[in-house]
């Protein structure tokens, strides 16, 4: 029986990525002609590591930022979410080890602001921890978001 990768291998693992396929643009594609980035999980980590205290991205905007790296019209939503959910596992791993250096994978929201539940520790964590660095998470429903959380996504980090 195979020994299971850790998070950090699993996001060393880069599986012949990245890569930019063609899109057809075919009736029921749903993002027409153009070309699609599928990132490295590193690719997804790089962005998520750069997002300072006390600012926000979403995964969107991680996606936007893969497709600009690899100058594709956008990047995978499946691959992209799941990187990030390897990169906070991974991060968490290495906090577990005693590394300082974690990418601060709590500042990466879903859309509208929202909480990730698969992150570690869940909604109360990654609340802890976006509540330790000022910002204000409120319930919106069944989900909480970051109130406000459009006035502190991080800038123009796309091309760096």
């Amino acid at each position: 029986m195979a020994k299971q990768k850790s998070w950090r291998e699993k996001l060393a693992d880069a599986k012949d990525l990245p890569k930019v396929v063609p899109l057809t643009g075919k009736a029921g594609e749903r993002w027409g002609a153009g070309t699609m980035a599928i990132p490295a999980p590193l690719d997804v980590d790089a962005i998520m590591r750069r997002v300072p205290t006390g600012r926000l991205i979403t995964i969107s905007e991680v996606r936007d930022r893969v497709a600009a790296q690899h100058e594709a019209t956008v990047a995978c939503p499946l691959t992209s979410g799941i990187f990030a959910w390897i990169a906070a596992h991974a991060a968490e791993e290495a906090a577990a080890e005693g590394e300082a250096d974690v990418t601060p994978y709590w500042r990466t929201l879903k859309s509208g602001g929202e909480l990730n539940p698969k992150y570690p520790g869940g909604i109360e964590r990654q609340r802890e921890r976006l509540e330790a660095e000022g910002h204000r998470v409120v319930p919106k429903g069944k989900r909480w978001v970051v109130a406000d959380y459009e006035g502190r996504l991080a800038a123009g980090q796309a091309g760096e």
